[in-house]
């Protein structure tokens, strides 16, 4: 990890690393981790999740959720996505990761350039999930989590391959849509589903 040293303010002793995933997919929600690293229990290997393979990213989330001092996870509904915008459910899904703490952090390091309203200072870092830790750790944690949930997804609604693409829109998925049609977990507001459902509208008042 190339990572980025940081200087906090006076009286800054814990530090949350906060980032989420699933901003892209079209079906489940968006899910955000936090995490305050323990000073005295090293993590070795914490690198962005998306660089990581599967079977490491599942090793790494057992060890942070093990050692680290805190963390937590927050989400935002396909409902809420679609009603609120999907930068603002972000957002919404950091702030209640931080919020699920059983610790208060003095200060929230954020991957990207949007910080979400919390209660302590925080900083947007573009690319922070590959140069610090704490985020690092939180992107982890969150990816293990909407993965796992998209997994036990794939059993609820079949034939979509949630399983494998975990909702993201490959031919795989856009194929199983125009097929079996639109489920409660998926985005509405997302033009590839927002576009089958307009043609089914178009067809069904054509009769």
């Amino acid at each position: 990890m190339n990572q980025l040293f940081l200087s906090y303010p006076d009286g800054v002793r814990l530090v949350v690393g906060v980032d989420e995933v699933g901003r892209g997919p079209l079906a489940g929600p968006v899910v955000a981790g936090a995490v305050i690293l323990h000073p005295q229990k090293t993590i070795d290997g914490l690198a962005d999740s998306k660089r990581l393979s599967e079977k490491r990213r599942d090793v790494l989330a057992k060890e942070i959720r093990s050692n680290a001092l805190a963390w937590a996870l927050g989400r935002a509904e396909a409902k809420e996505i679609d009603t609120i915008n999907i930068l603002q459910a972000s957002l919404l899904a950091m702030r209640r990761a931080v919020l699920a703490l059983d610790r208060r952090p003095d200060f929230a390091l954020i991957d990207g350039n949007r910080c979400p309203d919390l209660p302590c200072e925080s900083e947007a870092i573009v690319k922070g999930d590959a140069r610090i830790p704490e985020i690092s750790a939180a992107s982890i944690i969150a990816k293990v989590a909407r993965d796992t949930e998209m997994c036990e997804m794939d059993e609820l609604y079949p034939g979509y391959g949630l399983a494998s693409h975990k909702g993201y829109p490959s031919k795989q998925h856009l194929e199983a849509l125009a097929r079996l049609g639109v489920t409660p977990i998926h985005r509405r507001s997302f033009g590839p589903v927002r576009r089958l459902l307009d043609n089914r509208n178009l067809s069904q008042d054509a009769r």
